[in-house]
């Protein structure tokens, strides 16, 4: 396969090739909001990105307008998932497509129910988080079993059914019948096994169960949302990791509960790719496939992400994190898992900015006072990468390459053209 190569600052880039490097393609990208850091790194990553497979996350249209025409030029599948403006992509994202076994079931419910970003630095007892797992998992089995062809927007429509009244010590609820109709075909089944577990529950520990998850499920599958999961062509994970593929994920900058189900999005197409991986012979993806993740910490939780991202490299799978500071990423994920984050990338380019944890560790990394950091010039740049000593330089000024102002001059032709 061709080699590409990633542009990190002034005159400084470096192959892709993980056998050539030694090391993994794993990019940590830390600056303060408004540094640059579209235009440094995830512009420049598009340009260069030539024959292997992308999934960039965008929050401004223009670069999908402004790089799809090039794309298509290389040869590349394009899709466009845009959960902004649902009605304006041309694939659809369905998260039970993906569901094949009870541990699939497990791990969507949880990374929904575990995708408020402040329930990892919280002390709440976990028995409310995992009973809301074992009833979201209840509500997907039974859709899956009843269903000729689910989507989760069914699963949506049951749990808005719901509704349950006391009796005696535990409830009577609008489902009762259902899963008793199916417990007699399957008595042992997965569905059933879940449903009796909140079914048997006391009045007012099941209404804190359902509470915990239906506000979740209430502010993540927003109507828009649910009209995506209908769309007739789905993403299929298996065939961005055989063919070149670029997958625009368009989300909001300012919604928070899009950025939760993004995550949600990550999680399945992390775990899609790496049991992927593992079917194949030499257990690495066909085309190896780079993941572009802007903003990666304002949003909800990847589930497992810091498990993933420590075996991404046998896998042929590797990741941009961009970032404002370390310690956003502690909030998210606790210090622990951000430090383990972090030490699997082996490239982390520091652009600046105010955080002061973040500076203090640069300094360490850098041998230098603090205040060399903290007040380093607007436009300058630190790049470590693992066995090198770090480089200080200057941004990459994409204004001046070539490709670039060839991409933009169609690009503007084509504003004017609409015009």
């Amino acid at each position: 396969m061709m080699k590409e190569r990633v542009i990190l600052g002034k005159n400084v880039n470096y192959s892709t090739d993980c056998n050539e490097t030694g090391l993994n393609n794993n990019i940590l990208i830390a600056g303060a909001s408004g540094v640059g850091k579209t235009m440094s790194f995830s512009e420049p990553r598009l340009l260069q990105t030539k024959y292997t497979s992308l999934i960039a996350t965008v929050t401004k249209r223009r670069i999908v307008n402004k790089y799809t025409p090039m794309f298509k030029e290389r040869r590349y599948d394009i899709l466009d998932l845009n959960f902004v403006d649902p009605l304006k992509s041309n694939c659809g994202y369905d998260p039970l497509t993906y569901v094949n076994s009870c541990s699939d079931i497990t791990f969507l419910a949880r990374s929904i129910v575990k995708a408020d970003p402040q329930k990892e630095n919280t002390h709440a007892d976990p028995y409310w988080d995992e009973a809301a797992i074992s009833l979201l998992s209840a509500e997907i089995s039974y859709i899956l079993m009843t269903k000729s062809n689910p989507s989760f927007a069914d699963v949506l429509e049951l749990h808005d059914s719901i509704y349950f009244v006391e009796s005696g010590g535990g409830i009577n609820t609008s489902l009762d019948r259902m899963f008793e109709s199916l417990e007699r075909k399957e008595p042992n089944c997965f569905a059933v096994s879940c449903w009796r577990s909140f079914a048997t529950l006391p009045i007012k520990t099941a209404s804190c169960v359902f509470g915990t998850l239906n506000t979740m499920m209430d502010t993540i599958f927003s109507p828009e949302i649910r009209k995506l999961m209908r769309l007739e062509k789905t993403i299929d994970f298996e065939k961005i990791a055989s063919k070149k593929t670029i997958l625009f994920v368009t989300t909001s900058a300012v919604n928070p509960a899009l950025h939760s189900f993004v995550n949600i999005f990550y999680a399945q197409a992390f775990k899609q790719l790496f049991e992927y991986a593992e079917l194949q012979e030499d257990g690495m993806l066909p085309i190896p496939v780079h993941v572009l993740c802007d903003d990666f910490a304002t949003g909800g939780r990847i589930l497992n992400f810091p498990e993933y991202i420590s075996i991404f490299r046998e896998k042929q799978i590797s990741v941009t994190l961009l970032l404002q500071s370390e310690s956003q990423l502690e909030q998210m994920y606790g210090s622990n898992n951000a430090t383990t984050i972090i030490n699997n990338c082996d490239t982390y380019v520091y652009l600046g900015g105010m955080d002061l944890k973040t500076a203090q560790n640069v300094s360490l990394r850098l041998n230098t006072p603090l205040e060399d950091v903290l007040y380093m010039p607007i436009g300058r740049e630190v790049i470590f990468r693992r066995g090198q000593r770090p480089i200080v330089t200057q941004r990459y000024d994409i204004q001046k390459d070539k490709l670039y102002q060839a991409v933009t001059k169609e690009y503007e032709k084509s504003i004017m053209k609409e015009r």
